[in-house]
């Protein structure tokens, strides 16, 4: 395994097309059928008829990031506790979105996908949420899935240029294909669409164990991983404390490691928060689909600001909150906990 990380590039070359591949692909998804099944493949042969029609040409990149788990002169190692907590770091903006999609996001970000360890969870299968609809979407992703072994704690997967060819509407078994999509994103340097998904990988069902130290410290170190910049970090040769904010990119996300994984969604959110302010992400843009448990999130997060908090800071009351969670001295959410005064009327309970 290399020090902190591989990157693949493919060119995309469409000349040599023919049907065999996209027979494949819809064999694959039809042994599962059901109606989202169908759209699926839809998404397929409308990807192949495009293509066949419009010759593109562009590249993909992929890149396995890995946060390396002894010490290294040239990179961030994977944090223990202690560093999250003594981090001095200022808390990125966050802003919150109620509706909208992470994929209707036009200027360049990390767009996060809500990833299986094995790089495109069932997309191939009967697995229709947010990774697998992505793929469908962004076929080119699904090339991935042929040469990216499942990733460890330490690692996560960064892509860059695939575009996207196909609008939808509905989730799971609603999911429909609804026509074409014109990708609007300007070309990179190195011929890439501005679109960057970062893929990671949450703890499935983790019940009251996301409440323990080792687990809030592997989930805060996924995201982490995800959302740092390696390049800078390794370029700079120095301590992630040092290493000067002008990162332009940010995260857009939503309920990572929520929904089918069973995370707790708050507690989530303020991970994601501290990992792009660590990171260095100038900016996190939450789509939160109207869940009721981050209604209150946008005021959440105010406060935190107004009271200017730092990374270290936000850390710690996560953990003194996950600790009381564990030992069964509050039922009630983060912030509902952190903040009472909201909830005064209903707050929220998550047992």
């Amino acid at each position: 395994m290399p020090e902190f990380s591989t990157k693949w590039t493919l060119v995309l070359d469409y000349s040599n097309h023919n049907s065999r591949a996209s027979s494949f692909l819809a064999r694959c998804l039809y042994e599962y059928y059901d109606v989202s099944q169908e759209n699926k493949i839809k998404c397929i042969i409308h990807y192949f008829e495009k293509i066949s029609s419009d010759m593109h040409v562009g590249n993909v990149s992929f890149e396995r990031k890995v946060l390396p788990l002894k010490n290294s002169p040239s990179c961030i190692v994977y944090p223990e506790a202690d560093f999250w907590s003594n981090s001095t770091h200022s808390l990125c903006k966050f802003e919150v979105c109620t509706s909208g999609l992470i994929e209707d996001h036009l200027t360049e970000a990390l767009e996060v996908d809500f990833a299986n360890k094995y790089l495109g969870g069932g997309a191939l299968s009967r697995g229709c949420v947010q990774e697998e609809i992505r793929f469908m979407i962004n076929p080119e992703l699904i090339i991935g899935m042929l040469f990216l072994p499942s990733m460890a704690d330490n690692e996560a997967i960064e892509i860059t240029g695939a575009e996207r060819f196909s609008n939808y509407t509905g989730y799971a078994k609603s999911f429909r294909f609804c026509g074409d999509y014109a990708d609007k994103k300007s070309f990179d340097t190195m011929g890439r669409r501005t679109t960057r998904i970062i893929a990671i990988d949450a703890l499935c069902n983790p019940g009251k164990r996301q409440y323990k130290l080792e687990f809030l410290l592997r989930e805060t170190n996924k995201a982490f991983c995800g959302f740092l910049d390696n390049n800078k970090s390794r370029q700079n040769k120095m301590p992630i404390n040092e290493i000067g904010n002008d990162i332009a990119i940010g995260v857009v996300t939503g309920n990572w490691g929520c929904g089918a994984f069973g995370g707790d969604p708050q507690v989530k959110a303020v991970i994601q928060w501290l990992a792009a302010s660590q990171g260095l992400r100038p900016f996190v843009l939450y789509y939160t689909f109207n869940l009721e448990a981050l209604q209150k999130l946008q005021e959440v997060v105010q406060w935190i600001l107004l009271h200017e908090w730092t990374v270290g800071e936000l850390w710690n009351i996560l953990g003194e909150y996950s600790n009381q969670r564990l030992k069964g001295k509050t039922k009630v959410g983060l912030f509902s906990w952190l903040l009472p005064y909201l909830y005064n009327d209903d707050p929220i309970n998550f047992d």
